[in-house]
């Protein structure tokens, strides 16, 4: 299948990331799977997208540093000429109630979960394809307030923000922005340190009584990288099973 647009993800060397690049790689995207410390598992999802005939490769960056985000948009460019999608998925969430969180933990989830966007935002306005696609990621906790979420849920509320407005700045250079926000998802960082009645708990939020899979979200993001979405912008889309 010969690859006609680029996709750079950030944090995809695991988890709904990690999902993201195979399945974009399937749908005949040249994919740049970022990762900031595990390069093993990232190598792992490069060689699984290589082995069934896809185009990728990996590039180590600091996604929350300015000149982190331009490297990655550097590494794809020395690889594939250009980029038309940036999708921002990397982020962090430690629960804490407001009282107890420390300063340093405040920042990590600032810098990552919220720098690393708008610096991928700003980075894409200057570099993107025209007709090309940013793609945030947010989260359904934000309609739910649960305790111990504050700080993550101020980041991705602000996430969701930077996406309304970037859609309005970029739309003139035919640039889309849009914003995926997740309810709860089976992953590995997901369930750690979860007991079985929380999970459930989780899983009932949804009428559907099920916990989301990364294959659901994974599905979204694609129409997001297709030309069907062409009319969707500035638009924040909660895949959550129907969660409130």
């Amino acid at each position: 299948m010969t690859a006609t647009k680029t996709v750079i993800i950030t944090g995809a060397s695991r988890g709904i990331g990690a999902t993201l690049a195979k399945r974009l790689a399937a749908g005949g995207l040249s994919v740049v799977i970022n990762y900031n410390a595990d390069a093993a598992s990232a190598q792992t999802v490069m060689s699984d997208i290589v082995e069934t005939g896809g185009a990728a490769i990996t590039v180590q960056a600091d996604i929350s540093t300015p000149g982190g985000m331009v490297e990655l948009f550097d590494g794809a460019d020395a690889e594939f000429g250009s980029v038309d999608v940036l999708i921002n998925n990397a982020g962090v969430f430690v629960p804490s109630t407001i009282t107890e969180t420390s300063d340093e933990a405040f920042s990590h989830h600032v810098s990552i979960n919220l720098n690393g966007t708008f610096y991928g935002i700003r980075e894409a306005a200057r570099r993107l394809s025209t007709g090309g696609s940013v793609i945030n990621f947010s989260s359904s906790v934000i309609g739910v307030n649960f305790p111990g979420y504050a700080t993550y849920i101020a980041t991705k509320s602000a996430v969701e923000g930077l996406t309304r407005v970037a859609a309005k700045e970029l739309g003139a250079k035919g640039i889309s922005v849009n914003c995926v926000a997740p309810g709860p998802v089976e992953t590995e960082l997901f369930l750690r340190g979860k007991s079985p009645e929380l999970l459930e708990q989780l899983a009932n939020y949804s009428p559907f009584g099920r916990l989301g899979q990364t294959d659901d979200i994974a599905e979204v993001v694609s129409f997001l990288c297709s030309p069907a979405a062409r009319w969707v912008n500035g638009q924040v889309i909660r895949v959550n099973g129907g969660m409130n």
